[in-house]
């Protein structure tokens, strides 16, 4: 039944940051995944991106039977009629666009459609929510928000400071989203959200993408599926059904080098969070196991709808409002 369930479901994963290559991309289809906003900019500025950019057209050139580039909604549809993963370019940092608003555009015209305002710390458009003094949303950032609006940018708000976001969400005159965020409820955490910011973000038309990434769940390397499905269930029970899906943050293939690199301030500079062992939940350890959520959903109680619903609906209806196709 909830292979039935899962082969037949949209699949969207709102976030992953994998060591991508040809085995990342089999198990993204053994695990029966639509689609996924994946990272490929962090730290990097307009050379690094582009390179990165670069990287993602050889990836679909050279694994074309696995991946497809995604620029609309009806490219997930075709992915899955096709059997394969949509791809959804995605920056963690508009560090990518340095100081010109006008590489907004030439990003979307590449297939970049969601973007993270700010990855951690302080940039030219906002804070991170690891700096001790949040300013909010600059006068440039006002602009970029627009921009991204006009083009239709997803804003990612999960690594954004509590008062930018606010400023975020006032601003855009589009859905925004936490991509890939936990419950400060189950779990203080600098980097899990309160339960007035997952009220806030729903009441003005936001989305919430729940992560399973260890070190913000209750039970840390301890957790399990279940554990990951407690935290979607309770984003629900603020949000709602319909403005809830996943967004894993899967690291798979990736080991220490990467984590102290993404711990520290543009990848080198102070230490920011220590996140010790990175041990994903059991029973979801890696993407080919995704259908293992969708197995533990129908165990909890849920029914097919909601389902559905928080693996790929939401973020389809979501990303149509966005991208506005």
């Amino acid at each position: 039944m909830a292979s039935r369930l899962h082969e037949e479901a949209i699949v969207i994963d709102g976030l992953i940051i994998a060591n991508f290559e040809r085995s990342v991309f089999e198990d993204m289809r053994k695990g029966g995944l639509t689609a996924a906003n994946c990272t490929c900019c962090v730290w990097e500025g307009f050379r690094g991106s582009m390179e990165n950019v670069a990287r993602w057209k050889r990836h679909f050139r050279e694994h074309a039977d696995l991946i497809t580039q995604v620029h609309t909604t009806a490219d997930i549809a075709r992915a899955k009629r096709e059997g394969k993963t949509g791809i959804i370019l995605g920056w963690q940092n508009l560090s990518g666009i340095e100081d010109r608003i006008d590489f907004l555009a030439l990003f979307r015209e590449l297939g970049v459609g969601v973007m993270q305002i700010a990855y951690n710390t302080q940039n030219l458009v906002g804070c991170g929510c690891y700096e001790k003094n949040d300013s909010g949303l600059t006068e440039f950032g006002h602009e970029v928000i627009a921009e991204m609006n006009r083009v239709g940018i997803l804003c990612d708000l999960s690594h954004v400071g509590a008062r930018t976001s606010e400023d975020v969400i006032r601003a855009s005159q589009k859905p925004v989203a936490y991509t890939h965020c936990l419950p400060a409820g189950l779990k203080q955490h600098p980097r899990n959200k309160s339960d007035e910011q997952l009220r806030f973000i729903a009441e003005r038309g936001g989305f919430v993408g729940v992560t399973m990434f260890p070190p913000f769940l209750k039970r840390g390397a301890q957790s399990t599926v279940d554990d990951y499905v407690e935290a979607i269930e309770y984003c629900i029970d603020l949000a709602g059904e319909d403005q809830v899906g996943i967004g894993t943050d899967f690291t798979q293939g990736y080991g220490r080098e990467f984590f102290d690199w993404i711990t520290h301030d543009k990848g080198y500079a102070r230490k920011l969070t220590e996140f010790g062992d990175v041990i994903n939940p059991e029973g979801i350890r890696t993407i080919g196991e995704m259908p293992n959520l969708t197995a533990t959903m129908q165990k909890r109680g849920w029914k097919e709808a909601r389902i559905r619903k928080v693996m790929g609906e939401n973020w389809m209806r979501l990303l149509k409002e966005v991208w506005g196709a």
